[in-house]
């Protein structure tokens, strides 16, 4: 399988051996003795930063906290799940067996970060910025929504109407070392919404995403 997805943004690596690692999450490099995607992720990461920092900079005339709120919403998990299936690499991720059927948002989230890395490293930084500004800008320009903290923005909603907000477990499941948690949020006492998380946070987060688009709707 041709990993030809960066051509049609003009960008051919030449370094594959880079561009397979940026792909390969610790599962599948634990399994075969190789290198993961955490370094790549870690410096396409300050690339990524850098290049929607300047953007903001040259182009809104905000404050600093809301240029921060606001690039936190275009390089958050949601953003970066959504560029990704622009970009076409999903296909050709590497996990392990035990993950196969967990490729999940934070992963593929993070290996747009890889990807970012291995494609400064091989081509430099002009052409990491171009390839941000064709993936990334687009959606800034046309001001879609993406959030990182959907519990916050749930709250802000429901205080406008002063509604009770409560998060709930429901349930539990798996063994103690691979847990999930299945989580309720209630508004005024309904349920408005339900997320599942391998952790009580994530589960939260999760049941206030589902909530906050229905009541954004």
């Amino acid at each position: 399988m041709s990993m030809d997805f960066l051509k049609k943004y003009g960008i051919e690596i030449s370094n594959k051996e880079l561009l397979l690692e940026a792909l390969t999450h610790t599962s599948y490099a634990n399994e075969h003795d190789c290198i993961s995607y955490e370094r790549l992720e870690f410096l396409g990461d300050a690339v990524l930063q850098l290049v929607t920092s300047e953007y903001l900079y040259d182009n809104y005339n905000l404050n600093e906290g809301s240029m921060s709120k606001k690039r936190a919403s275009y390089v958050c998990e949601e953003a970066l799940y959504k560029y990704a299936k622009e970009v076409g690499y999903i296909p050709y991720i590497r996990v392990g067996h035990g993950q196969l059927n967990d490729i999940n948002e934070t992963i593929i989230a993070d290996i747009f970060e890889a990807i970012l890395g291995c494609i400064y490293l091989d081509k430099g930084f002009d052409v990491a910025k171009s390839y941000v500004y064709k993936v990334i800008i687009p959606h800034i320009k046309n001001n879609e929504i993406y959030l990182s903290d959907y519990k916050s923005a749930l709250q802000e909603l429901t205080q406008m109407d002063k509604k009770t907000l409560d998060y709930v477990v429901v349930d539990e499941q798996g063994p103690a070392h691979d847990k999930k948690f299945v989580v309720e949020v209630k508004i005024d006492n309904v349920i408005f919404g339900r997320g599942i998380g391998k952790s009580k946070k994530e589960a939260e987060q999760n049941a206030a995403k589902d909530a906050f688009k229905k009541q954004a709707k």
